[in-house]
């Protein structure tokens, strides 16, 4: 199909709006809220605001009655600023029941009046059709779709949505392609096209190459405007008969198992993966102030987890001295040289590396903590960041056992694999190791208080051997 042929809807979703929000707002408070990729749960939703909505198919046309609707819908709750939710929805006059637990709910009012409306990857027929949008190259409306010039789509790739996600949907065609929908945007890149297409252009074979997406454009004219378009999703190269490092380690928890072998691989894996980012995308040094601002930051994330989880208290003052540490690092009174940043992947743990069939690991997930803003997420960081939230994820297998020594073991495995390859071991930096797993278990407290509390002790125990584990 020639790009042409999308031109033919209309170009923006600005006739659809007058009546369009009215329809959507009673179904969306219903359904968003349910959604487990909503951000404002347990909040009162507000006002909506539609930010756009691009018709991709329009009912009667050539799918007959099925339509195909995208919108970007700003949300309001109390407390919290505004979200920007995606949305792609479907239109039936008449559901299957195979949708039935997809659907939104009866349209009343506004231009799909009657039609009942539902989320679209969840329909073989919609999802089949946007890939068949993503090999094309071009804009409607506000949404640009772009291709790399060496991707190849076979026929018949059969769509079904992935039951792994939390923050995203993620639709996986055939054995090929697995295309990840973002459903909480910022304007902006996001850092999972950004990070993958930069290693997969640098020859990395660490990623799971990008080979199309689509974005959001700032400007519904016909020119781009001048801020940077907002990334909706990404499609890359699946990787089939592939296993997630947290099975994996659970597995090898549960059998009193050696997993050190992989461990140190992954260790050299995400060692590769910083060099070749380094290489692709700038590094500095961290200046004193910088560093002491990182260190002001954590300072105040830990008092406010001690105030609002009574059981992070007893450790705080004795935790507080791994950030004075990293502060004194960043006065020049502590040990070690310049601090480099680079950019890292930022939300590193055990579920974001698979181990394919030829036992070689892959990163994924380069988007970083999905709650953070873009700009934070986006900014270098010592690439000891992510050495620091594998070692977490090592505890928190470990703790699905009782078998107390085997997160030691793996955890210096994996940073005697990144040694290897890197000529850095994290374990000679102490202070700032040290820093950045505090930091990380005092956040894992935090959530672990408010969403899981059957979990809590495990943050817990690392806060109390953090607590005793000062540098000499």
């Amino acid at each position: 199909m020639s790009d042409s042929s999308w031109t033919r809807v209309p170009p923006s979703g600005r006739d659809l709006v007058p009546g369009l929000l009215r329809s959507l707002d009673p179904l969306l408070r219903g359904w968003l809220p349910r959604q487990r990729w909503f951000a404002g749960k347990g909040l009162p939703v507000g006002r909506f605001r539609l930010a756009a909505a691009t018709e991709l198919v329009a009912p009667g046309g050539r799918l007959g009655p099925l339509g195909l609707l995208h919108v970007l819908v700003d949300v309001e709750q109390p407390g919290r600023p505004a979200d920007c939710y995606q949305l792609l929805l479907g239109a039936h006059p008449l559901l299957p029941s195979a949708l039935v637990r997809a659907a939104l709910g009866p349209a009343v009012g506004g231009p799909y009046d009657s039609l009942t409306l539902y989320d679209a990857p969840h329909d073989p027929r919609l999802a089949a059709l946007l890939l068949e949008r993503l090999r094309t190259p071009g804009r409607t409306g506000r949404l640009r779709f772009t291709t790399e010039p060496s991707a190849e789509f076979p026929p018949g790739l059969a769509p079904r949505v992935s039951t792994a996600e939390q923050s995203n949907t993620s639709v996986v065609y055939g054995d090929a392609y697995i295309l990840k929908l973002f459903r909480r945007v910022s304007p902006g890149g996001n850092p999972d096209l950004e990070l993958s297409l930069a290693l997969a252009r640098a020859g990395s074979r660490r990623v799971a190459e990008p080979v199309a997406w689509f974005e959001a454009l700032d400007t519904d004219g016909t020119e781009d405007g001048p801020g940077e378009p907002t990334t909706l999703g990404v499609l890359q190269r699946f990787l089939p008969g592939s296993a997630d490092g947290w099975t994996l380690a659970l597995a090898s928890v549960a059998e009193d198992g050696d997993f050190r072998q992989e461990a140190s691989a992954l260790g050299r894996a995400t060692a590769e993966v910083h060099g070749s980012l380094a290489t692709a995308l700038p590094v500095r040094e961290l200046s004193g102030s910088a560093l002491e601002r990182i260190a002001a930051g954590m300072t105040h994330r830990l008092e406010e987890t001690a105030a609002e989880v009574p059981a992070v208290r007893p450790y705080a003052g004795a935790l507080r001295s791994a950030f004075d540490d990293l502060t004194k690092l960043g006065a020049g009174a502590g040990t070690g040289g310049a601090v480099t940043v680079q950019r890292i992947h930022g939300d590193l743990h055990l579920g974001q590396a698979l181990r394919g069939a030829d036992g070689e690991w892959v990163l994924i997930d380069f988007e970083g903590e999905p709650a953070r803003p873009l700009a934070e997420r986006r900014r270098p960081a010592p690439p000891v960041q992510d050495v620091a939230g594998m070692l977490r994820s090592f505890d928190y297998a470990a703790h699905h056992s009782a078998n107390g020594p085997w997160a030691d073991r793996h955890r210096d495995a994996y940073c005697s694999g990144y040694a290897e390859v890197s000529g850095t071991d994290p374990r000679e930096q102490p202070v700032l190791i040290r820093a950045f797993e505090t930091d990380k278990a005092v956040y894992e407290a935090r959530y672990e208080a408010r969403h899981r509390p059957a979990w809590l002790p495990i943050p817990l125990s690392a806060l109390a051997r953090l607590a005793l584990a000062a540098p000499h």
